[in-house]
């Protein structure tokens, strides 16, 4: 599987050129700009013009990486925004319009559909709650609520408001159970290096499809022991991963190879700092959970935005960490649908304390109490008490932030390309920012920022001291996880002085110089 060639062989995607078919072939490892720059000389487009791709029914495809393969008989098609087809931008435009009045028609009728709902819901539920019905009668009642939630839907045409998320709640949680069954879910068997490499931060994220990272997850799950701790269905647990897949978006960054990242990572810190021994199978699972649920339905916008634009997700969740709020929420309806509850069988008291701590863990990774944890973490770690439940939640706490920004701990190759997807989805926030006349943050500026400008100062004051406060507790992470740190802020270090000396155009042999050390060739002839 992992270990075979074909996980290193370069993608494919076809394009319509003209009416004729191009063929196009890039690694893995390549960046978005290397992507579309490779398919502008494939269109015969010039290069550094700004293009979309489109597949056959019209719909935007992401370019990068992890972007759908297809097939010569469904072809994708890349325009240039510069020079596009007009044809096409007036149907494209003539689309827009019509969903804008589409819309306006739902929104004319919210209030009336407001109204009556809550008349309706309001007097089932006085039924329920003090008749005191028998049985057969609240079945009844549970089928009208039901027939109620299906007219709304049908009523509401789906989504209404300004929300960039997935879901309304009022939406049947049907809608949330995977597309495909288990059944095509298939078995992979992994080989032993990969089993070992699972265990580590340098493993390469990037050559694994999603079908194999749903496998390597299912492995982690039994592995640790959780599915004999919890009693899981073994069916069940495959359901509720595909479940989990197909509720991530697919961001250049906040997407389902995101959310693999951070539990292998959780997986390897757990195996890495020995975590079993130290703390409880119900700890474990409660990492892993939350870190597999930990950004579901992430939208691509930050809760700077959700904040500024006053979206229905900061509406709902009055500004405070509509997001992180939203992925607990989407989390909970997956695991409410019996055929994907994977703590189904835990007796409710322990039900209860597993998901509030689940909540607790996944609210921490908004990234606006990163000072708060930290320092409270801070407070514990000389005298830190493994008995103690406050401080072992503080723990957990912090190493669900550790692994949820953790690229920077991978090998070069590997962390680098996913600098590449979060400036991708900073600068289609920022645009989106400035088109609304909304604030922009100037590290999400596609005019001001650049990759060493943006890792710098974060793997310095964010990264390194967070990890070397966990290595008081733990030192054996320093060799394999805080050094690779250290070496990352260097190499953007060095990266960032060479910047400089293009920039101020005066320092032509020390920019020379420092070239060579970077690509580590001294001897180099320039």
């Amino acid at each position: 599987m992992g270990s075979s060639s074909s996980s290193y062989a370069p993608k494919t995607i076809y394009l319509d050129v003209d009416g004729k078919v191009q063929k196009v072939a890039f690694s893995r490892h390549c960046s978005p700009c290397d992507i579309k720059e490779l398919l502008c000389s494939s269109s015969n487009i010039p290069r550094n013009t700004a293009i979309m791709m489109v597949d056959p029914e019209g719909a935007l495809v992401s370019i990068d990486p992890t972007m759908p393969t297809n097939s010569p008989n469904s072809l994708y098609k890349v325009i240039s925004l510069s020079t596009g087809q007009l044809g096409e931008k007036e149907d494209m435009f003539q689309n827009l319009l019509s969903q804008v009045a589409e819309q306006f028609s739902r929104a004319f009728r919210i209030n009336e559909l407001k109204t009556e709902v809550t008349n309706r819901l309001a007097m089932l539920e006085k039924r329920v709650e003090l008749e005191g019905l028998k049985v057969v009668e609240i079945e009844k009642c549970k089928n009208d609520l039901k027939k109620l939630r299906d007219e709304m839907t049908s009523r509401g045409g789906g989504r209404v408001g300004n929300c960039p998320c997935k879901y309304n709640f009022s939406d049947d949680g049907k809608k949330l159970n995977p597309r495909r069954d288990v059944p095509s879910y298939p078995k992979y068997t992994l080989s032993q290096e990969t089993i070992e490499a699972l265990k580590k931060p340098t493993f390469d994220v990037w050559h694994w499809e999603h079908n194999e990272m749903l496998s390597c997850l299912e492995y982690m799950y039994h592995d640790l022991g959780l599915v004999k701790e919890f009693n899981m269905n073994p069916i069940t647990l495959k359901r509720w991963l595909l479940g989990i897949q197909e509720n991530y978006r697919s961001n250049p960054f906040h997407n389902f190879r995101h959310c693999f990242c951070v539990s292998q990572m959780m997986y390897g810190m757990i195996n890495l700092c020995n975590l079993p021994e130290k703390m409880t199978l119900t700890d474990m699972g409660i990492l892993m959970t939350a870190a597999v649920c930990h950004d579901l339905d992430h939208p691509g916008y930050n809760n700077t935005y959700q904040i500024n634009a006053r979206t229905e997700l900061a509406v709902r969740y009055n500004d405070i960490s509509p997001l992180e709020n939203h992925h607990c929420a989407v989390a909970f309806q997956i695991l409410s649908l019996p055929e994907c509850n994977i703590f189904a069988n835990v007796e409710l008291e322990a039900y209860k304390q597993i998901r509030q701590a689940i909540i607790t863990l996944i609210l921490a990774t908004d990234m606006a109490r990163h000072g708060e944890i930290l320092d409270s973490f801070k407070h514990k770690v000389d005298s830190f008490d493994f008995t103690n439940e406050e401080h072992v939640t503080c723990l957990k706490m912090v190493l669900i932030k550790c692994c949820d920004i953790s690229n920077e701990v991978r090998p070069t190759e590997v962390a680098e390309p996913w600098v590449d997807c979060l400036l991708e989805e900073y600068f289609m926030q920022s645009d989106r920012e400035k088109t609304e006349g909304l604030p922009v943050a100037p590290f999400m500026d596609r005019d001001k920022v650049t990759k060493p400008t943006a890792q710098i100062g974060f793997i310095k004051f964010v990264l390194i001291p967070m990890f070397e406060t966990v290595m008081k507790l733990f030192p054996q992470i320093e060799e394999i996880m805080v050094q690779p740190l250290r070496d990352s802020r260097d190499h953007y270090e060095e990266l960032k002085q060479i910047d400089d000396a293009m920039t101020e155009g005066s320092g032509s042999r020390f920019m020379i110089q420092k070239f060579k050390k970077v690509m580590g060739r001294p001897d180099l002839r320039l």
